[in-house]
């Protein structure tokens, strides 16, 4: 299938990679790393330079335990950003946010998605996806940053994401968003235990029978860190392995910091399921 991103049509009958682009003082992988010009550009271009397919801008950390951050901050933060990578290359870009307000400044800065880990539940924000008539990834998350992994329970947490979902879409698609321009992130780490982290990974593919495209972000990780020991800057081998899981059950896109290594892993998985000739 394809996608149109406005700037570009992206196919995904192969699976894509989303790079990171945090600038934010606080993130839990690469907070304060690009938040002078310099390494912002830099880190760009190297993401450019990998074949990187999505850049994902955001300016509020999500991470466990993180404060809110102000609209006038996240948008001074995101524009600038948005706007220095539309000036030098036409990759498609996306906006990390909940606040109606910066999705808004964003696609009219030259993004082209918006990616909310509030799944358009904040006031304003299923009206302005609607308005703009972007694609958008609705994600799942059990409570909400700050407090979101003091001790979250299921009774079944496949069943209760996709039952999440469920009523997501139809908020959207009352709203006139279209199915397609929807896609669907399970919310790895959000709101979820390590073992509800791994049921998810396992049984990944369930999350086709909605009908949307699936985004998947388990770069670096906490869950990683559960099994391998590993801090979060030595979980490079962790979060390509779990690439390459969600990969093999159809994840569309793969939402991660390390872009070059990811998309090596990547073009090997798709060298596994070429046809002989």
């Amino acid at each position: 299938m394809d996608l149109n991103l406005r700037h570009k049509i992206l196919n995904l009958d192969c699976p894509q990679v989303m790079g990171i682009l945090n600038v934010t003082p606080d993130s839990f992988s690469d907070g304060g790393c690009f938040v002078t010009p310099d390494a912002l550009q830099l880190q760009i271009e190297k993401m450019l330079q990998a074949g990187v397919a999505i850049i994902d801008v955001g300016g509020e950390s999500t991470r466990p335990g993180a404060q809110q951050v102000g609209l006038a901050e996240e948008l001074e933060r995101v524009v600038p950003c948005i706007e220095l990578i539309r000036r030098i290359s036409d990759v498609p870009i996306s906006i990390d946010t909940s606040k109606p307000e910066v999705m808004r400044a964003a696609i009219a800065a030259g993004a082209d998605m918006i990616n909310d880990v509030n799944a358009l539940r904040a006031e304003g924000a299923l009206k302005a996806a609607a308005e703009l008539g972007v694609p958008v990834c609705l994600m799942h998350m059990q409570g909400e940053p700050k407090t979101m992994q003091q001790q979250p329970e299921y009774t079944d947490v496949i069943q209760q994401v996709l039952g999440f979902f469920v009523e997501r879409i139809a908020a959207c698609e009352a709203a006139g968003l279209a199915r397609e321009n929807i896609f669907l992130d399970p919310g790895f780490g959000f709101g979820k235990t390590v073992e509800h982290n791994f049921q998810m990974l396992k049984k990944l593919e369930l999350f086709h029978s909605l009908g949307c495209p699936l985004l998947v972000g388990i770069s670096r990780k906490s869950m990683l860190g559960a099994v391998t020991g590993k801090p979060v800057e030595q979980r490079l081998a962790g979060s390509l392995a779990a690439v390459v899981v969600a990969a093999l059950q159809g994840a569309q896109v793969l939402r991660v910091h390390d872009v070059a290594e990811t998309i090596d892993a990547l073009r090997v998985v798709q060298a596994t399921q070429m046809e002989e000739r």
